[in-house]
């Protein structure tokens, strides 16, 4: 950016896309708070900055710093934006709040029956969905619907524990008549399986932290090859998101430190519902 003067974003999506733009260039220090606020705006929006720094485990400088970067005079004008946003904006104005006062409550009792770690993973993994249907913009859904659409041939990946979602996207887009290759590397086999892809196809790849190798080199690949690019992650920072043409960004519950995939695998669902409506109602068209 240079020694030039930024006026202070208007709103959270100008925010949100600033960020994306300065990320590369930020040192270290302000990635992390970068993420941090992207990932946690409820929480950026409502908190001191002397729990923020805390939890970012930075100085309160730092989160300062990285404001005035950003073209604020300070942390308290970002933090304006943000809890205006969710003032008037019909999101939850407690989920961060809830997620927390959750954890903390798991971890402090002791597991006193196989039914207390049901109703803990059911409790964590309401929240998780809760959130999922308040985030996602719906018209990055429509997006991602028309992406698949549009795709000659849909390559799928998840590595780890993004395996199980993307074994179920590639499965249920086979059953409702979409062309697509599990890119699953059984056998070292990701660049055979990957041999035909082209600038007219998609890989959709899902990835968490921490990000798998393999999941990297599939979306080097896809821009490489001008191949479209939708990633499921984290992070809107994550090493497949940055790269993407869309991100769907999901926050799973963590439960007594197990990270759940309901949010995930509810998300995968709707992906391939909506575009088996898509497809049935283009069907319907061209007879």
């Amino acid at each position: 950016m240079g020694n030039k003067v930024l006026s202070p974003p208007a709103s959270v999506e100008e925010l949100r896309e600033r960020i994306l733009e300065e990320y590369d260039s930020l040192s270290k220090v302000l990635r992390h708070i970068a993420q941090y606020v992207l990932d946690e705006q409820s929480a950026v929006a409502f908190e001191t900055l002397a729990v923020l720094s805390e939890r970012m485990d930075v100085h309160p400088s730092a989160i300062v710093r990285f404001a005035k970067h950003l073209g604020f005079k300070g942390a308290s004008p970002m933090q304006k934006l943000l809890r205006e946003n969710l003032l008037f904006g019909g999101h939850s104005l407690g989920y961060a709040e809830r997620v927390r006062h959750f954890k903390e409550s798991a971890e402090n009792k002791q597991i006193a029956s196989s039914d207390q770690v049901l109703t803990d993973f059911v409790e964590g993994n309401v929240l998780a969905l809760e959130h999922l249907d308040q985030s996602i913009d719906r018209k990055d859904f429509e997006r991602a619907i028309d992406m698949i659409t549009r795709a000659n041939t849909v390559y799928v990946s998840g590595f780890r524990r993004s395996f199980p979602v993307a074994a179920y996207l590639a499965y249920s887009l086979h059953q409702v008549n979409k062309a697509t290759i599990f890119v699953d590397n059984v056998g070292g086999m990701a660049r055979q399986q990957i041999h035909g892809m082209t600038e007219n196809d998609l890989l959709l790849v899902t990835s968490y932290q921490p990000y798998a190798e393999e999941a990297l080199f599939l979306v080097t690949t896809a821009m490489e090859r001008q191949c479209n690019i939708l990633a499921i992650s984290d992070s809107l920072v994550s090493p497949v998101a940055k790269p993407a043409d869309l991100v769907l960004q999901v926050q799973e519950a963590e439960t007594r430190k197990f990270r759940s995939l309901s949010a995930s695998m509810c998300l995968a669902q709707s992906l391939v519902i909506a575009y088996a409506f898509a497809y049935a109602e283009q069907t319907e068209k061209n007879a």
